[in-house]
């Protein structure tokens, strides 16, 4: 009886792994787009004549080429009220550097790039951001007491709508963490603004300890850029759940006027920033 069974557990083995298919998915693949990352940032100790636009195209999911940088491309920024065009030198590897520009708070600039017979437009205005009271650390003041945690307070300008941007990153780490905030709720107050990490093995995070250093940039953003940048915040911080609404291509400000759907992926923008760094003690 024994080895009957064993046949019969022997030929259910033959029979379902012989009615595994290999399926082909085809997916679709859409032509390369032109993308624009311009982030011009003010760094509010400095003097921001020193900027770089990068050009690069887009590349299929699956194409193990990730990087296709952009040359031979026309960049150019313009002062919208003083006209003064600041023209952006082709650095023959995708990206396009200036020495002279000449940031102003409030100004609204007009970025121009011109590539393979297409004119691709966005316009921005140069937003400022607070000083930085005081960064400090604390176990609790985040979601976990026993967790540490670094954070940062700023006085927000009364009677403004303000909207913010910060970006976390651990030394070492690969990528950095994003936090965007509106002073809705806190117009002309101290706000204060907390970054921990959990202990997840499923991703190689530790938590917080002595001697970990944080690099800290405070951004002063648009509305349109908040908009844009919290949509795309969602859309990374929902990647793998699947109860998540699907993701669908974010369109940035660069538009092609004279053939819009042949937009470019990307954004304009113009910030000052407050750079700083914490080392736990």
């Amino acid at each position: 009886m024994t080895t009957y069974f064993k046949h019969i557990a022997i030929l259910l083995i033959i029979i379902l792994t012989s009615c595994t298919d290999v399926i082909d998915v085809d997916v679709p693949v859409a032509p390369p787009r032109l993308v624009i990352e311009a982030s011009l940032d003010w760094e509010k100790s400095g003097f921001g004549n020193e900027q770089v636009v990068k050009l690069s195209q887009s590349t299929a999911f699956f194409d193990t080429n990730t990087l296709s940088p952009v040359t031979g491309a026309f960049v150019k920024v313009t002062n919208d009220t003083s006209n003064v065009e600041f023209i952006f030198e082709d650095q023959n590897d995708g990206t396009y550097a200036i020495l002279t520009f000449v940031p102003i708070l409030d100004q609204s600039y007009t970025l121009e790039v011109n590539y393979n017979g297409e004119t691709y437009i966005a316009q921005e205005t140069l937003t400022s951001v607070p000083d930085i009271n005081s960064i400090y650390q604390s176990t609790t003041d985040g979601f976990d007491d026993e967790v540490l945690e670094v954070n940062v307070l700023f006085d927000d300008p009364a009677d403004i709508e303000n909207f913010y941007l910060f970006r976390f990153q651990e030394r070492g780490d690969l990528l950095p963490e994003l936090l965007d905030i509106p002073d809705e709720f806190t117009d002309g107050n101290e706000m204060r603004v907390f970054y921990e990490k959990e202990e997840d093995t499923d991703i190689n995070q530790k938590e917080f300890e002595t001697g970990d250093i944080v690099d800290i940039n405070f951004y002063g953003i648009s509305e349109r850029y908040f908009n844009y940048i919290r949509l795309l915040i969602e859309q990374y911080g929902s990647s793998g759940d699947p109860f998540s609404s699907a993701p669908v291509p974010l369109r940035g400000n660069c538009t092609n006027p004279t053939n819009p759907d042949n937009y470019a992926f990307g954004y304009f923008r113009l910030t000052q920033v407050v750079e700083a760094s914490y080392t736990f003690l």
